[in-house]
């Protein structure tokens, strides 16, 4: 058999007040070799000791999810997400594991197959549907199915503030309350709904300010990125208005075009922020499976 590669793109997640809703992939890859079969799985990768290189490794533990005759196989891992970071970096190894299977074992799974089967892995959609399907992404599950579509964005890019120190999701959402205050939710709700509705309708210098001001989650886990005040107030001054805390942090997400970004860096790095700096393109394509 020729060799198998899986490329599966890094997410942010929770634009605004799109909670386990709403993703957006990134040009910042998780990469899968299949190579040969082997008497048991092995797992090459250089991303630390305490990644698993047996069938504990989470891409195993997926591929055996969708299918537990697969036969092992030698697996080598290249990625540049960061563990533990906000930037979907289980989401590309479940991922990885579907697409795997799915070419493997022949299942012959479509798109919403695999988007379902993430989200039950996962428990939540948005980081699944938006590394499969590409763009940005608007997801519903409710323990069962999962409804996803795609939204067409313009030519943006997004600067990534990522802090040295990762946090596990497990933590992160221990820091969300049980209860939210009725009209608060509603209103956050209607905000994120004129979000996507602008999204969709292409006018996105209308749309990307209303992912600001969640109160949803990102006041409960600001704690895990207190520089998300300043990398904010920076983007105010140049005129750009479309910072959120990815996912369950501790990464800060601001969005525009390429130019401003690469200013906004410029006046952060003078700051000497305790993290670094990443600027990256949207993903449109979502993950992909090809042989060589």
């Amino acid at each position: 058999m020729a060799k198998l590669i899986i490329r599966v793109p890094a997410t942010s997640a929770n634009l605004g007040s799109g909670i386990d809703s709403v993703g957006l992939a990134l040009q910042l890859y998780y990469t899968v070799i299949v190579e040969e079969k082997t008497d048991e799985w092995k797992v090459n990768h250089a991303l630390g000791k305490d990644i698993p290189t047996d069938e504990n490794n989470l891409i195993v533990q997926a591929i055996l999810k969708v299918n537990a005759e697969i036969h092992p196989h030698q697996l080598t891992v290249i990625s540049d997400v960061p563990i533990a970071h906000g930037l979907g970096s289980s989401t590309t190894a479940v991922v990885a594991g579907i697409k795997i299977a799915n070419k493997l074992g022949d299942l012959g799974l479509s798109i919403e197959d695999q988007i379902n089967l993430g989200a039950k892995f996962e428990g939540h959609p948005e980081n699944v549907a938006a590394a499969l399907l590409g763009s940005l992404v608007v997801s519903s599950y409710d323990g069962d199915q999962t409804i996803a579509t795609s939204i067409p964005i313009p030519d943006i890019s997004a600067l990534m503030y990522i802090r040295p120190d990762g946090v596990s999701e497990e933590k992160s959402r221990q820091k969300l309350p049980k209860q939210l205050d009725y009209d608060q939710a509603v209103q956050q709700s209607s905000r994120e709904n004129v979000f996507i509705a602008l999204a969709a309708q292409g006018k996105w210098d209308q749309a990307v300010s209303l992912i600001e001001a969640d109160q949803l989650h990102e006041p409960y886990r600001k704690d895990l990125v207190p520089e998300i005040d300043t990398i904010r107030k920076t983007a105010h001054k140049l005129g750009i208005y479309g910072t959120y805390l990815s996912g369950a942090g501790p990464t800060v997400a601001t969005l525009g075009d390429q130019a401003s970004l690469t200013q906004l860096r410029i006046e952060l790095e003078q700051q000497n922020l305790n993290g670094s700096l990443r600027l990256l393109r949207i993903d449109t394509e979502g993950a992909t499976v090809r042989g060589e």
